[in-house]
C-alpha cells in the first residue's frame, strides 16, 4: 500500500491540506498528517486539526512527501531544518515531493526545483528564484508536483494519486469533478 505524508505546521492552509488527506484515503492510500512540533495544529483561519503523529515518525519509508500552503504556515515550514532535511531526501531518492500554495518556498530553500518548472500562488514565483514558474493550477516535473493555491486543491491531490501510480478516475467521478470542470 502507498503511504503519503502531509506535513503541517501552525498556520497551514485547510483546503490544500485536508483535500489531500481526503482524496488519498477515498484511494485507500496511507495518508498521515504529521505535526512539526505538536499534535493539534491550529490552520491560518484558526481551525484546530488532530495530528496522527509527531515528525519524529520514521516518514521517509513514505512514498510521497506534501507541503501545504498558508501563512504562516508554509513560512514555518520553509523555516524547519527538519523539513528541508526531508524534501532533499525524499527527492534525492526520487520519490514524489508535492508543494501547494506558498509550499514551493520549501522546495526552494531545500534547493530541489533548480531549472524545475513549477506553479504556486500568484507572487511567491518571486520567492522561487531556481525554477522555472508555470502560470497554471498545477505542474508536476519529474517527481516535483506544485499547485497554485486553495482552488487548485483538488487537481493538485489526483496528480498526487496518478504520480503514485493510481488511477484517479473513480474518485473524480465520485467526487463530482469532471461536473465541477464542465460547468465552471
Amino acid at each position: 500500500m502507498k503511504k503519503v505524508a502531509v506535513l503541517f505546521h501552525d498556520g497551514f492552509e485547510v483546503l490544500e491540506a485536508l483535500s489531500v488527506v481526503d482524496v488519498m484515503t477515498r484511494a485507500n492510500v496511507t495518508c498521515t498528517m504529521v505535526g512539526m512540533d505538536k499534535l493539534e495544529v491550529e490552520s491560518s483561519h484558526h481551525i484546530k486539526v488532530v495530528m496522527d503523529c509527531l515528525c519524529d515518525e520514521n516518514i521517509e519509508t513514505y512514498d510521497a512527501l506534501v507541503i501545504p500552503g498558508g501563512l504562516p504556515g508554509a513560512t514555518n515550514l520553509r523555516d524547519d531544518k527538519r523539513v528541508i532535511d526531508l524534501v532533499q531526501k525524499f527527492n534525492n531518492a526520487n520519490k514524489i515531493v508535492a508543494a501547494i500554495c506558498a509550499g514551493p518556498i520549501v522546495l526552494e530553500k531545500a534547493g530541489v526545483i533548480k531549472d524545475k518548472k513549477v506553479t504556486c500562488f500568484p507572487g511567491f514565483e518571486k520567492e522561487l528564484n531556481s525554477a522555472i514558474y508555470q502560470d497554471t493550477l498545477v505542474y508536476q516535473d519529474g517527481n516535483i508536483i506544485t499547485g497554485r493555491g486553495p482552488a487548485a486543491s483538488l487537481a493538485f491531490s489526483y496528480c498526487i494519486l496518478e504520480a503514485l501510480g493510481i488511477d484517479s478516475s473513480n474518485i473524480q467521478e465520485g467526487m463530482q469533478y469532471k461536473f465541477l470542470k464542465e460547468n465552471i
